[in-house]
């Protein structure tokens, strides 16, 4: 792992009880369904569709709605949001796995992990199968929150499902929404990709391939 900017670029290593892992920019490359789903919508309603995209990662798509259209009713944007969600997972056309995701996925097997992500359980199905990578048997989705990211319920909700305190968790995310919520929730952040490193994770890395994990009695240990 490296270090945030303007650190040394030694070895770091974390040791947590479980992993808490988000899927989009995280796990799975879906970067050019949501490009080609949010433009569309953002066109449709006379936006911007690079201040969408802005505001829209890491965030379940209502509450991305409620924060560029703030005087809608928010029945109107849960209405859009299930049909946006529809049109994401019928839409796999080149979503790949983050490089690394599946040595990453497959170090963790026996390990107590999760995946938090914004998506609804289908949406994760279909892009996890579509990345070819295994889902985790814990998985927190959007139908398990009444809060979407930057708020800490998803990862709270992953701690307790998982029977392990919030302080032994370490989070696995991109974005500065997932980051933030993940702060509040009181837990250690492995930011992935390199815009992570503006949001203050405790590490960064571009990518899975540099991440070694072991497990043991005294927990997971991750280094790089």
């Amino acid at each position: 792992m490296r270090s945030p900017p303007h650190e040394s670029q030694e070895d770091h290593m974390l040791t947590g009880r479980a992993l808490l892992l988000d899927m989009d920019g995280t796990l799975v490359d879906s970067r050019a369904v949501v490009e080609r789903c949010w433009s569309r919508w953002a066109q449709e309603k006379g936006l911007d569709p690079a201040e969408v995209l802005a505001v829209a990662h890491g965030r379940q798509g209502h509450a991305t709605m409620a924060a560029l259209l703030p005087d809608r009713p928010m029945e109107v944007n849960l209405a859009e949001n299930r049909l946006l969600l529809a049109q994401e997972t019928a839409d796999t056309d080149g979503i790949v796995p983050i490089a690394g995701a599946l040595a990453f996925l497959t170090a963790l097997d026996g390990a107590p992990h999760a995946l938090v992500t914004s998506a609804d359980v289908a949406l994760s199905t279909a892009r996890m199968g579509a990345a070819g990578l295994p889902l985790p048997a814990v998985r927190v989705t959007a139908e398990d929150v009444r809060a979407s990211k930057p708020d800490p319920e998803g990862f709270l909700r992953g701690a307790e499902l998982l029977g392990v305190d919030p302080a032994d968790c370490i989070v696995f995310e991109d974005s500065e929404a997932g980051i933030a919520a993940a702060r509040a929730a009181g837990m250690r952040v492995v930011g992935i990709g390199r815009g992570a490193g503006r949001f203050s994770p405790d590490v960064q890395v571009d990518d899975l391939t540099g991440v070694t994990v072991t497990v043991d009695g005294a927990g997971i240990h991750l280094t790089a």
